[in-house]
């Protein structure tokens, strides 16, 4: 089912999301007056701090409602798919994404329009989740979803692949690949714990099942995940699993 995303509830269960992606934003290396591209540029955190090296940024979202989060904060954000980019050719120096294309179906086309939009010698980092990524999570939703008779919701079609496979991916579109690293990365979770985290990011899938199945679904697979993933002080740790990225053009 496709994702939807509230501000309010992101901000509230997934402040982890823009916390972590230190590392990201090294590889990045913004630079004072450098055109960039923040692709799923969500609520604009990120953003603004790469903003605030002075670089000139442009965010770009496919939810409307973090769209609005984004330019509430005073940035220049676009709303539009990561398949097709409303900008001319060769406009960026740099093109960055944080925890957004394992949620993009049309890999292929996305990366074309990135291609595209850079210019010679531009550079794309990116950071999303990669292969192992939250699987003890998809296990578990998937299966509470099947024994209540709806499998077909349980199919998280994410896109996790192995740093091999998303090398080739890119040196398919004529990137050269600079570096590429999958690590995992067990992540604490906010307030909300578990719970939070999944009516936040699989809200999608929930908002399509019976209203009185929503909670049940999410209790049972909390329940499920407990002895995995919550620690003996109740404090939770997802499976997370990235890839990062720097590939030039």
């Amino acid at each position: 089912m496709p994702q939807k995303w509230d501000p309010r509830t992101y901000e509230k269960n997934a402040a982890f999301v823009p916390a972590l992606a230190e590392g990201a934003l090294e590889w990045l290396a913004p630079q004072s007056g450098e055109r960039i591209l923040d692709l799923g540029c969500g609520d604009g955190q990120l953003t603004q701090r790469i903003a605030a090296t002075g670089a000139s940024v442009i965010g770009i979202d496919a939810s409307p409602q973090m769209v609005a989060a984004a330019r509430a904060r005073g940035l220049n954000v676009d709303h539009g798919p990561a398949e097709k980019l409303p900008y001319p050719d060769h406009t960026f120096e740099a093109v960055f994404s944080n925890a957004v294309l394992h949620w993009v179906r049309g890999q292929d086309d996305m990366l074309s329009q990135v291609r595209r939009v850079l210019r010679p010698g531009g550079r794309f980092v990116a950071e999303m989740g990669g292969h192992g990524n939250i699987a003890a999570i998809r296990v578990a939703f998937a299966a509470v979803l099947a024994h209540r008779g709806f499998a077909k919701l349980g199919e998280r079609d994410n896109y996790y692949p192995t740093q091999e496979a998303y090398a080739r991916r890119l040196e398919r579109h004529s990137f050269t690949v600079k570096r590429i690293l999958l690590f995992p990365r067990p992540t604490p979770l906010n307030d909300g714990g578990m719970e939070g985290w999944l009516n936040t990011f699989y809200r999608g899938a929930l908002d399509a099942l019976p209203e009185d199945l929503r909670k049940t679904a999410v209790d049972e697979t909390v329940s499920l995940l407990a002895p995995a993933l919550r620690a003996h002080d109740g404090r939770w740790t997802a499976d997370y699993v990235r890839l990062r990225f720097e590939a030039t053009v």
